[in-house]
């Protein structure tokens, strides 16, 4: 009878370590494999001391004493291994990004699961050879809970023995993409970075040259160093003409790793905000690390930046001719007037230097959008790129999804979705869209924003102020930022209380919302996030 419930708790626990090794690889791969962040990551997360982890290192130590029976210690391991299968199996459909089993994540989970199976080896020959069977697999059983209880141990550990094998390939790769960008010399290379609006830049820019050019943009959020290997090495071929490079950083150094492997002719920088001030600490840093794009590029380079920004319109450009963008801003060499926006989408007219004027419409809305297409057009048009063609390529560009894009469901309820990554900026632009429109009740579905460092609360407290001014129902995501977006939404002192709502989940902001919502109606779905954060 104990052989068999000693093995039945044996196959649970491992069963659950297996399960639990690969949810703290994924909160790892969401932490960009960094094992700093990682750390920063559990002590603000609380993961290392949620109850049903304290729970088995109680378990844990009642099956050690002597006081325990075997039998006991060993039917309280397999309950609480049951518990936690039946958990992990149900936690792992939420996450809104699971796991992905790229070479390096098998490799990392190829680690973690020698160091338990180093650490359960040990213990079973320091204390389960030659005794009872059914002693030497509960001796297994616990060892296995404590690698389960210890899992983020066992992942660092994991991920620091691969260390070398890791940073052999990534040189090897980095290595194969210099050849294959040498081989390209009359490649056109256009960087893009900035705290907020790279991506949109990047996909406006690679229509509008589309019409010209066979061109290449990096897909996705693939805007570290590895993931432009990445795309060198799958993507690029002997044909494409132009390679967009989004660029996204951290940290200091970050965009000029990527600049002096991809060296491009063209810079981008779309804004120097408050994000990530996390990893950046101070937002003269940020402004350092986009301008490591401008200050790479050559004496024949481009740099378009955007004036529209205070950290962006103090920076002098030396190196290079440099090309300033903004939306009604008279102190820039481009500028984006006439601004409107219609149930179809938005209207405006780019002017520039000696008379220069476009006139261009779009089914995008948002002064961000706005500006995103106009530093696309001012490059494109560097490259040659004619005025026709940008107009044509502008008009048929379809919204970015979860980037303020628009659609209409069949009950006739309008939906905003600028889930994507929120930011100050973004944030106060979607809202007066949302403001703008017309129709019923305007109704905004919000965590708020994250990663702003020291000014996360003031900032979310500004948000919430903007949320007061422009919805008619406010119903926030989350414990995150609850107390600071409340703050602003009273400061405001427009909503009634029964119009503002707090859900804990995004699964109970809709359904609270469903209740309320008919046809006319307008959602703005602004932000959603990571699993990293609560």
């Amino acid at each position: 009878m104990n052989t068999i419930l000693a093995s039945i708790t044996l196959i649970l626990i491992l069963i659950a370590l297996v399960l639990e090794l690969a949810r703290d690889l994924m909160m790892y791969q969401q932490n960009s494999y960094r094992p700093e962040r990682y750390r920063r990551w559990l002590g603000e997360s609380g993961d290392t001391t949620k109850i049903w982890r304290l729970a088995g290192i109680v378990i844990l130590f009642i099956s050690l004493s002597t006081l325990s029976h075997p039998v006991v210690a060993l039917i309280l391991v397999a309950i609480y291994a049951a518990f936690g299968i039946n958990c992990l199996a149900k936690a792992k459909k939420k996450y809104k990004k699971p796991l992905v089993w790229t070479a390096r994540a098998r490799r990392i989970y190829a680690g973690e699961l020698i160091v338990a199976a180093i650490v359960i080896t040990v213990c079973y020959l320091l204390f389960g050879i030659g005794g009872i069977p059914s002693a030497a697999l509960g001796t297994l059983a616990l060892a296995a809970l404590g690698c389960f209880c210890a899992s983020h141990i066992i992942l660092l550990a994991g991920a620091t023995l691969l260390l070398p094998v890791d940073k052999a390939i990534n040189r090897r790769y980095l290595n194969d993409a210099r050849r294959r960008l040498r081989a390209m010399p009359d490649l056109r290379i256009i960087g893009i970075t900035g705290s907020y609006g790279k991506t949109s830049t990047k996909h406006y820019l690679h229509r509008i040259l589309s019409e010209k050019f066979e061109t290449l943009m990096t897909p996705g959020s693939f805007n570290t160093t590895l993931g432009v290997v990445r795309t060198v090495r799958e993507y690029l071929k002997p044909y494409h003409e132009v390679f967009i490079v989004e660029m996204g950083a951290k940290q200091l150094g970050d965009i000029k790793e990527i600049c002096d492997l991809v060296q491009p002719t063209v810079g981008i920088v779309t804004a120097v905000g408050p994000q990530h001030l996390e990893t950046f600490k101070s937002i003269e840093n940020v402004q350092a690390t986009k301008f490591e794009l401008v200050d790479s590029l050559p004496a024949d380079g481009v740099a378009v930046i955007n004036e529209d920004f205070d950290m962006i319109a103090g920076r002098p450009v030396t190196n290079c001719r440099c090309l300033r963008y903004g939306v009604d801003n008279n102190k820039a060499d481009y500028r984006a007037v006439d601004v409107r926006y219609t149930s179809r989408g938005t209207t405006f007219t780019i002017e520039g230097p000696e008379g220069y004027r476009l006139p261009l419409s779009t089914r995008l809305m948002g002064e961000c959008n706005v500006s995103d297409l106009l530093a696309a057009a001012v490059a494109a048009r560097q490259l040659g790129v004619p005025d026709s063609a940008i107009a044509t390529a502008v008009a048929a560009i379809e919204p970015v999804e979860h980037r303020l894009s628009v659609k209409k469901t069949a009950s006739g309820i309008t939906i905003l979705d600028d889930a994507y990554n929120s930011n100050p900026v973004g944030s106060r632009m979607a809202l007066e869209v949302l403001g703008a429109m017309e129709g019923g009740q305007r109704i905004v579905i919000t965590p708020g924003m994250i990663e702003l460092g020291s000014e996360q609360h003031s900032l979310n407290r500004a948000f919430g102020e903007v949320i007061g001014r422009h919805a008619d129902i406010a119903v926030i995501v989350g414990q995150y930022n609850r107390e600071a977006i409340l703050e602003g939404i009273a400061e405001a002192g427009r909503l009634a209380a029964d119009n503002i709502i707090t859900a804990d989940t995004f699964a109970q902001a809709q359904t609270i919302v469903n209740t309320r919502a008919k046809a006319g109606d307008i959602i703005l779905y602004e932000n959603d996030l990571p699993d990293t954060f609560k």
